[in-house]
Order: structure tokens, then C-alpha cells, then sequence
């Protein structure tokens, strides 16, 4: 999927400040180089062609909003947003081309004490490299719609994960569910996950990153060894301090939002009283509860500066493009070295952080997961009366029977009391800043280095083993498969396996977050003093190269 953007990746030269454009009175001969660099790169990031949004019709197909975000919002009835609270909340948005009034404090907008989580993130502008509203498809397209086959495949195989939350990833191949799951998702036609080379869905690729968009796959080398990157789980260090990389999970078998009072509750933004139970020990992440419970309280680009930390544990070389690659008396520090590299991390995750929220609020306002469970519910009960409608697909799905079983209601079991963060699901935060971290660190270290001795944990979490490849793995692990992974973990830990995003939801943010990343970096790289060429291999497999000559 190109973008047109990628052509100013190369732009060899900037361009001439017009002589009435500079600041009077200023002499200084590096404030004014300062100014020149900062008024050609604005300028030449508002060159670049705005990208097209489109957008699934569920908005406009159910005039009760049942196929919308509309949670925290006043409610009429369970699953449907009362209507002038919904006419409120979209006057505040604005829409594609058309600034909101971005008054999100009239009275009666909300249900209950839960507020909206930063709405007016999605008009925060850009600085460096492209305004939020410049992306869009190819790296966002339209959502599937509620209707659609290629909705109720994501929405069976979040059952799935929601049935398997306590299993270990390494004991999927035996496990009975698992073995269920995989059959399932191979005979979904639209299912998007990976499958082996005969076409199937195994229970080893279960909840992997692996999108092929006609002739071009992404995310290359995410099938290959255990399920965790070994970012997730290599022992390092923070400074003088220790990380060993366990984490405090939630007690097991413990789910929520499974009866229709609640869930109600948790819509209109309303109390449950009810919390999350630590586990006994702190774990590796092993799980998709562990995962979970990782995303529920982490920083965003936290597991990419943990990631930094690993790859200078293991030695891993930087970027064979660096400067300081072929420097005989200088090292990096301020610029290419570490303090640049973490700082980059930080900033290119809240640039990534303002592009996905615009999509998110303006432009797609896709419901979450839980939403989709009750309309399900509802249908095979008969207990509301939703306008939306979901395929045959996941109302005849066995994902959905084996849930109902184990909970006796068809809602979708979610890891947390409240379910979802308060804004729409479409694309994903963490997906975003996942994609735009791992094409950062690309560009500072080489991701063909290769990851030896890789580990895995133990099936109870509570140590490291060593992992020994199979016939199945097809390769070896490297910075880049290990970071395609790494953001898929963190990401679908905070989607699929919590029950809160669509495996749609992370797949296209990754990209959307890639394409802020070389945006940002490609203005980054013209305050550097040094002279260099990076190239790094994007998500689809091409190479993408950064100057500054």
C-alpha cells in the first residue's frame, strides 16, 4: 500500500525561504539557520497530499448509533444512545473537513461520573512532520462494517482469546480450546491472521500479527519463535537498576461485564464497584491475561524504551547507515546516542498519540468489542432490540456457544471491570505508538542483527527456559521479526487478549504509526549536524531512507 507521502523521504534538498518570510532584526547566524530549517520543513510537510478517510457507513446505517461509539454518553436504552446527547457529542467532534465546536462540557452529554478520555487530543497539532489530519488510508482504511463477515471473524476470535486468557501461549498446541479456536479461524474466509503454508490457522498462530494485503505481506518474522518477543522478556537494565522483566498480573478465571447489569453500568459510564485481584506472584509475561494486565497500567512507549534497554544489553550495532558508524574520534551522545534515542522514543509516541486520536474521534468513531458482544446478546435472546445487526458468521460461531457456556449470557467477557477506555476503538493508541517506536528504533539499530540464545518462559510465568527452534519457525529471530513482534504483544495484550480492541485496530494503527515515525524523523534528521543516509525495512518489507546530505 503506497503512500505519496513516501516521496519526500529522499528530498535532497530544502527549500529557499523567501527573503519577506524571515524574522527582522535577526542576525544571529544560527538562529537564522534555525528558523530557515523549521519554515522549509513546514513548509514542505504541508506539500505533502492529505490522504483520503474513508469510513465504514455504520454511523449513518443505524440511525440508533447501535453500530457506534456512543459509551459514557446518555443513554435511552441499553446498547442505544439517547439522541440529542449523541447530536451533542458529534457537534463537539466536527467531522472530516468541518472543525468541531469542541465543547464537550455541555450539561447532559454524559450518564454517568466517567468522563471522556482526552477528546481534544484529536485537535492538537503537529510540529514536526505531518498534521494529524494528512493520514489516512492507504494506512487507515474504512473499518469492517458491523454487518460484514470480516466484523464477526474479529469478533469469534475475540471470544476465543477471552475463553483462553489463562492458558499459556505454550501450551496452546495442546489445549483443547485452542485446537477449537484455530479451526474456527481458519474456515472464517476474512479472518486477517496469519496461516501456515496450507492455508490453516494453527493454534501456535493464534493471535499473531501477519496481514497480507494482496501481494504484499507485513509484519515479517512474527511467526517465528514463541509467541513473546524477546524484548517482552530479555533481563537488563535501567540505569544502575536491575529489570528482570516480571510483572504483577490479575488473578485468574476472574472476567467481567458478562451479565446485562453491568455491562449496562460500564455504557453509561457508571460505577460497578467491582476491581481487578492481583496474582500471587509477579510473572513473565506468559499469558494473555498477563498482557492485559501489562497494557492496563503502562506508559504508552514504555516496552519500546524497555526494548532500547534489552538491545543495549545484547550489543546490538547501530543502524549501519549511522554516522557514528564510520567516526574514528567521536561518539554519540546528544545525537544519535542514548539520550537522543529515549527522547525520540517519547516524543514520536505523543505525535503518534495526536494522529490516532483524530482518526479515532472524527473520522471512524468505531465501537468497542463490548458493544459488539451485546448485540449479539440481545439477538439470540431477544432481550433488546438494537437496530445494528452482526453477520451469521459469529451468531452460528462455536467461540460464542463455548462463552455462553461457561457464562451463560452472550456477552463478551472482558479482563477489566470497566471494559474499554472511554473513547473509540478505532484505530488503537497502543497500536499507533507501537508502530511509530519500532520504526524508531530501526532507525537508530540494525534490525537484521540476529537475537541468539532466544528464551521463553515457563508455563507457570515464573522462570525463563530456552527455546529450542522447530520445523515450524522457518527462521531465526531478529531485532526487526522480534520488534514487529514486540509491538503486536503489547498491542493486542491491550485489544484482543483484554477484549477491548478488533485485530483490525492494531494491524492498521502499526501503519498509521510507521507513517508518522518516517514523517517525523525525516524532519528530525534535518537538525542533526551529521551527514548520513538510513535506510530501514518498513512493515511491508521495503525500504524506506532518510538523509541528511
Amino acid at each position: 500500500m503506497p503512500s505519496d507521502r513516501t516521496k519526500a523521504l529522499n528530498q535532497e534538498k530544502l527549500l529557499a525561504v523567501p527573503k519577506q518570510c524571515e524574522p527582522p532584526d535577526v542576525t544571529d547566524p544560527q538562529v537564522l539557520h534555525a528558523f530557515d530549517v523549521r519554515f522549509e520543513a513546514a513548509t514542505e510537510d504541508a506539500e505533502i497530499p492529505a490522504q483520503p478517510h474513508p469510513r465504514n457507513n455504520d454511523e449513518t446505517a443505524y440511525p440508533d448509533k447501535s453500530g457506534t461509539y456512543t459509551k459514557c454518553l446518555k443513554q435511552k436504552a441499553p446498547g442505544v444512545v439517547d439522541p440529542t446527547a449523541f447530536q451533542q457529542f458529534r457537534k463537539a467532534i466536527g467531522n472530516i473537513g468541518l472543525l468541531g465546536t469542541k465543547d464537550f462540557e455541555v450539561p447532559g452529554l454524559l450518564s454517568g461520573p466517567r468522563k471522556l478520555n482526552g477528546p481534544q487530543g484529536a485537535f492538537a497539532l503537529q510540529l514536526i512532520g505531518e498534521d494529524s489530519t494528512q493520514f489516512g488510508a492507504p494506512e487507515v482504511p474504512a473499518a469492517p462494517a458491523l454487518n460484514s463477515e470480516a466484523y464477526g471473524a474479529e469478533l469469534i476470535e475475540i471470544y476465543w482469546a477471552s475463553l483462553l486468557r489463562d492458558i499459556p501461549f505454550t501450551g496452546y498446541d495442546s489445549n483443547p480450546l485452542a485446537q477449537a479456536a484455530a479451526k474456527e479461524l481458519t474456515n472464517q474466509t476474512t479472518y486477517a491472521g496469519p496461516r501456515d503454508k496450507h492455508g490453516k490457522v494453527t493454534p501456535r498462530l493464534l493471535f499473531r500479527g501477519g496481514l497480507k494485503n494482496g501481494d504484499t505481506s507485513y509484519f515479517a518474522g512474527e511467526t517465528i519463535g514463541p509467541y513473546i518477543s524477546q524484548f517482552c522478556i530479555r533481563p537488563t537494565n535501567f540505569g544502575a537498576r536491575p529489570l528482570d522483566q516480571m510483572y504483577n498480573s490479575y488473578a485468574p478465571n476472574l472476567d467481567y461485564m458478562s451479565d446485562i447489569d453491568t455491562w449496562s453500568a460500564v455504557q453509561q459510564g457508571k460505577p460497578t464497584g467491582l476491581s481487578n485481584l492481583p496474582a500471587q506472584n509477579r510473572q513473565y509475561l506468559h499469558d494473555g491475561r498477563g498482557l492485559a494486565a501489562y497494557t492496563h497500567v503502562d506508559e504508552l512507549y514504555q516496552a519500546y524504551f524497555i526494548a532500547y534497554l534489552v538491545m543495549n544489553t545484547l550489543n546490538v550495532p547501530f543502524n549501519p547507515g549511522s554516522p557514528y558508524v564510520g567516526y574514528k574520534n567521536q561518539q554519540p551522545f546528544g545525537t544519535f546516542g542514548g539520550p537522543d534515542i529515549t527522547a525520540t522514543l517519547g516524543a514520536v509516541a505523543k505525535a503518534a498519540l495526536n494522529a490516532v486520536w483524530w482518526q479515532k474521534w472524527v473520522v471512524h468513531l468505531r465501537h468497542r468489542p463490548e458493544s459488539g458482544g451485546a448485540i449479539v446478546d440481545f439477538i439470540k435472546t431477544g432481550d433488546g432490540n438494537p437496530q445494528g445487526k452482526v453477520n451469521s458468521n459469529v451468531l452460528n460461531s462455536n467461540a460464542v456457544a463455548q462463552s455462553f457456556d461457561k457464562y451463560q449470557t452472550y456477552f463478551l467477557s472482558q479482563a477489566f471491570p470497566e471494559g474499554s477506555p472511554a473513547h473509540p476503538a478505532y484505530p488503537t493508541g497502543h497500536g499507533t505508538v507501537a508502530g511509530a517506536c519500532i520504526t524508531v528504533l530501526k532507525f537508530f539499530f540494525d534490525g537484521t542483527f540476529v537475537i541468539l540464545d532466544p528464551m521463553v518462559p515457563a508455563p507457570d510465568g515464573l522462570s525463563l527456559e530456552p527455546y529450542n527452534y522447530t520445523s515450524e519457525d522457518g527462521g531465526i529471530m531478529t531485532v526487526n521479526s522480534e520488534l514487529h513482534k514486540l509491538a503486536h504483544n503489547i498491542s493486542f495484550g491491550h485489544g484482543i487478549h483484554a477484549g477491548i480492541h478488533w485485530r483490525s485496530d492494531t494491524d492498521y494503527s502499526m501503519l498509521l504509526g510507521e507513517a508518522v515515525a518516517l514523517g517525523f524523523l525525516r524532519d528530525q534528521s534535518k537538525t542533526y549536524s551529521e551527514k548520513f543516509s538510513i535506510s530501514l525495512t518498513k512493515m511491508d518489507g521495503s525500504a524506506a531512507t532518510i538523509s541528511n546530505p
